[in-house]
């Protein structure tokens, strides 16, 4: 199980009291944003145990002791909107006024030293997005429909990838079981053999670029050729859509049918997010899903909202990638 850190009430409330400070607007200044949440870490107004969690949190991915870890009553906007499903993003930016959630994200990505990552192209080039159904999507495999999703890294298609998420639980029904599963890297690799893993590291594979992204950007359709297997233990795996390319050795099937195998028999993490909870895990470094295992309020499970940020591991990854900011907006990039 993952770790699970539970903030006291006087935490909640003190912690509330800076993120309150911070005045501007997220999705219209995002760099002023920025700026306002460094000043405050800068100044020493954070209160200590926050960061003393994220180096406990940093030192604990980077050891491999728990690439998934889960932050409980965290502070919440005083008022969650519900918001329309036909356009979610039109209606947030109209009805959702205050932005304590998007400053609690961003400050825990500050502390913790993952810089945050946007795509240009969706979302309007947005850092905080909604995990939320949207009705044109529904039945669809993707995290913006209200149904189940099979193991995958987020956008595995693409050549730019988070290598943390997190969700921070806006609205989370209190009757229905919807668990976010995670299995880690190290669980996968355990279960593959060297011949295996070997042919995984090789670009034999491709993966077709999600609904999202092939609505946004007609000319996307499938991914470059690309190993399953990269770093130690990072996986770039869709379940049941990624696969072996056209001109791609028959080992490199054996080795794909191995991975599916791996996954069904690794140790599997499970959490049910609850309104409040901060859920951040490894994006490369293991494979998450969604799972309804008991829905009895299906109206509620449609309104489920999750607040959600993508990282970069540190500073040092996200530089890599300085020459390719859109706008001039670091961490901001393109297809």
């Amino acid at each position: 199980m993952e770790p699970i850190h539970v903030l006291s009430d006087t935490e909640h409330r003190d912690l509330y009291t800076i993120l309150e400070t911070v005045h501007a607007h997220p999705y219209k200044d995002h760099l002023g944003f920025t700026r306002s949440i460094k000043e405050i870490v800068a100044h020493g107004s954070v209160p200590t145990f926050l960061p003393d969690l994220c180096d406990q949190i940093r030192r604990e991915r980077e050891a491999g002791v728990s690439d998934a870890h889960v932050v409980r009553n965290c502070p919440l906007d005083p008022v969650v909107p519900h918001i329309n499903h036909d356009d979610p993003l039109a209606d947030k930016y109209a009805r959702k006024t205050t932005f304590i959630g998007e400053a609690f994200l961003a400050l825990f990505a500050e502390l913790a030293g993952t810089p945050l990552l946007a795509y240009a192209t969706r979302f309007n080039g947005d850092f905080f997005t909604d995990v939320i159904a949207h009705n044109r999507f529904r039945g669809q495999q993707t995290g913006f429909s209200d149904g189940e999703l099979v193991y995958h890294n987020d956008r595995t298609a693409h050549r730019i990838r988070a290598d943390f998420i997190a969700l921070l639980g806006l609205r989370c029904p209190a009757d229905d079981l919807i668990y976010t599963g995670f299995v880690a890297g190290r669980s996968l690799l355990a279960g593959l053999s060297a011949e295996e893993q070997a042919t995984l590291r090789q670009p034999l594979f491709v993966t077709p670029f999600d609904v999202l992204s092939r609505q946004n950007n007609a000319a996307l359709a499938t991914s470059q050729q690309h190993p399953i297997l990269e770093n130690d233990h990072s996986f770039r795996y869709l379940d049941t859509h990624t696969t072996v390319a056209a001109d791609a050795p028959g080992e490199a099937k054996d080795a794909l049918i191995a991975v599916k195998n791996a996954l069904a028999r690794a140790v599997k993490q499970r959490h049910r997010l609850l309104t409040g909870d901060l859920f951040t895990f490894a994006n490369q470094d293991g494979l998450h899903n969604r799972e309804m295992m008991d829905v009895h309020n299906h109206a509620e499970a449609h309104d489920r909202w999750l607040l959600k940020t993508y990282a970069f591991r540190d500073r040092d990854r996200a530089a890599q990638y300085a020459g390719e900011w859109i706008d001039g907006i670091p961490g901001r990039v393109g297809d």
